[in-house]
């Protein structure tokens, strides 16, 4: 049986395009939560939070934070919250092995369940959710910045709920909505609480920008950060000008996940050098082989959603199925 070392080295590798900022002089917030700050305008509204590094070597929310704490945002209303997620897993990033440090015990991005939070399991993700979590408990619009490990498009993942659907509309970027319910080994933090609750008028989007280390990447983030700002009316665009993010951009397409493809063991394979969001025309299609068993396409104009080898192992999902819905 393969390692998970073996199945990396035999992987694409990518370049780090961008530097990655020292966030220590960031430590000490006003929030009473390290690494968290927020700009209160003093004036009825939303509370928004922007949040990065929910895994440690997912750089440009890291580097799009930073830029809004340097820049003195000044809200019209509500506050603004900025964060910097799983520092622990920043703070041990080796550019000779990019994908060791997603995290240090555990995907911190899978625990946001309140049976995980209020249980008795202890691991360095589980700490930093819990020490967040009573500040996220007060916020009305979240936006999760996250990277992906292929080089693929940009994608916002709205989760199931028609709420977000919208909202993500409402963003208007990137291009590609991603409509899922979330993977099986555990609750992202865009489904936390109200934010998955359709009763709840709480709102949340994960943006996925694009490869770890582009430089594209980072642009994304930004952008992202910017419509969200401007969205939720705590900011105007021309308030954050100085971002330099696209004033138009190309009509949505919305593709609904339907199925994870699990992994059960390192021997995972895909059939093609799959790196997201391509369409496999013919339901049938071989995509993936485990020992002797073929993973293929439930349908035809079966939507690839990323896809990616770099956490192999048994119960991690490695491609979602999906297929082009009309809002």
């Amino acid at each position: 049986m393969k390692t998970l070392e073996q199945v990396r080295a035999q992987l694409k590798h990518y370049p780090v395009e961008v530097e990655f900022p020292n966030i220590d002089k960031w430590q000490h917030g006003n929030t009473g939560v390290d690494y968290v700050h927020s700009i209160d305008s003093g004036i009825a509204g939303p509370h928004v939070m922007i949040l990065a590094l929910m895994h440690g070597n997912e750089v440009s929310g890291a580097i799009t934070v930073e830029r809004l704490l340097q820049a003195g945002l000044k809200p019209l209303k509500g506050r603004i919250t900025l964060g910097f997620a799983n520092v622990e897993a920043y703070r041990r990033f080796d550019a000779r092995n990019p994908d060791a440090t997603r995290y240090v015990d555990e995907d911190m991005n899978r625990v946001w369940s309140s049976s995980r939070l209020d249980g008795a399991e202890d691991s360095i993700e589980l700490r930093r959710a819990r020490q967040l979590r009573p500040l996220i408990d007060t916020v009305d619009y979240m936006l999760d910045l996250h990277s992906m490990h292929e080089e693929a498009p940009p994608l916002i993942v709205s989760g199931p709920l028609d709420k977000g659907i919208q909202f993500a509309a409402e963003v208007g970027a990137p291009e590609h909505v991603i409509i899922d319910v979330g993977h099986p080994n555990g609750k992202r933090m865009r489904d936390y609480a109200g934010f998955g609750d359709p009763a709840s008028a709480k709102n949340a989007l994960l943006i996925e920008t694009g490869q770890h280390f582009s430089a594209r990447s980072k642009d994304v983030a930004m952008d992202s950060a910017c419509r969200f700002l401007i969205a939720t009316g705590v900011m105007q665009a021309a308030a954050l000008s100085a971002f330099l993010f696209a004033a138009a951009a190309p009509a949505q397409r919305f593709f609904r996940v339907t199925e994870p493809v699990v992994a059960t063991s390192f021997d995972f394979e895909f059939a093609e050098d799959y790196r997201g969001m391509e369409i496999i025309a013919k339901a049938g299609t071989v995509i993936a082989r485990e020992g002797e068993h073929e993973f293929v396409t439930p349908y035809d104009n079966c939507v690839i959603v990323m896809p990616s080898l770099r956490q192999l192992g048994p119960g991690v999902t490695v491609v979602r199925l999906g297929h082009i819905v009309n809002r």
